[in-house]
């Protein structure tokens, strides 16, 4: 009951997770078609529900349509051409999808979204380019800082990190996230290959993550929305449940542009 009272969310969360976790995981063992799409369809659904807190009032079929070409894209030509040009017509698209917000929002809108889809490509580039070992590296920390600050900050509490943008979010939280990142960057630097450099980027990553979940919550505090949609019980939307996700693979995106990622 204790248990129960400390963490009300828990039991919805678990099972989410689980399903998402089978799903993830098969898709990343059989890579290519089946991971694209999955990589597709997470895109699409960020992106509708983006502009459904951004645009509340335009037409949902519009925030589909978007969403559904813009994930499509992303799925399609990943890989294909040269990462700066998919990053150009991120860009591009992103800035042409903002004209159908309200002006207000329009900027937050188009960066959001450029993230997103340069996020979506970054991941089809870590596991297509580096293997699967490396994209579940990624999920890995991902999970991992998430769980550790969701226990530690319900457990310890104390000083919140950004309470104006995250109330929930603590410094124990987020320093537990850290310290489990690097645990997982030690345990993941052999099988790797890596050096010990991992640990380091693997906190970086985990860094990373933990802004795209920040960056996120600050969209919807704008919007004045909870959850950025109700499609997954007990996490909310897409967004909340892969926001930290698309902080990650930009992280990883720049690594690897940098040279530092695969024998760090």
């Amino acid at each position: 009951m204790a248990l129960a009272r400390r963490f009300p969310d828990l039991g919805p969360r678990l099972v989410s997770a689980a399903a998402l976790l089978v799903l993830g995981a098969t898709a990343i063992w059989l890579g290519g078609v089946a991971f694209r799409a999955l990589v597709t369809v997470a895109l699409a659904a960020m992106l509708w529900e983006l502009h459904r807190m951004l645009a509340p009032g335009a037409d949902r079929r519009l925030a589909a349509g978007l969403g559904a070409v813009g994930g499509g894209l992303v799925g399609g030509v990943a890989l294909l051409v040269p990462m700066g040009v998919l990053v150009a017509g991120a860009l591009i698209a992103s800035a042409a999808a903002a004209a159908t917000v309200p002006a207000a929002a329009r900027l937050r809108f188009g960066l959001a979204a450029a993230a997103i889809l340069v996020a979506g490509a970054a991941l089809i580039l870590l596991r297509e380019g580096y293997g699967a070992a490396w994209m579940l590296w990624l999920v890995a920390l991902v999970i991992g800082s998430d769980v550790a600050g969701y226990f530690a900050g319900r457990a310890f509490g104390g000083p919140k990190f950004w309470p104006r943008v995250s109330p929930k979010k603590t410094w124990s939280g987020t320093v537990a996230g850290w310290i489990v990142a690097a645990m997982l960057g030690a345990g993941f630097a052999a099988p790797l290959g890596a050096g010990a450099g991992l640990v380091a980027l693997s906190v970086l990553v985990a860094m990373a993550g933990q802004a795209g979940d920040i960056a996120e919550s600050a969209i919807k505090r704008g919007a004045g929305v909870k959850d950025s949609s109700a499609l997954i019980p007990g996490h909310g939307g897409v967004m909340d449940r892969f926001d930290a996700m698309m902080g990650g693979a930009l992280a990883v995106l720049a690594l690897h542009l940098l040279g530092l990622l695969g024998g760090a």
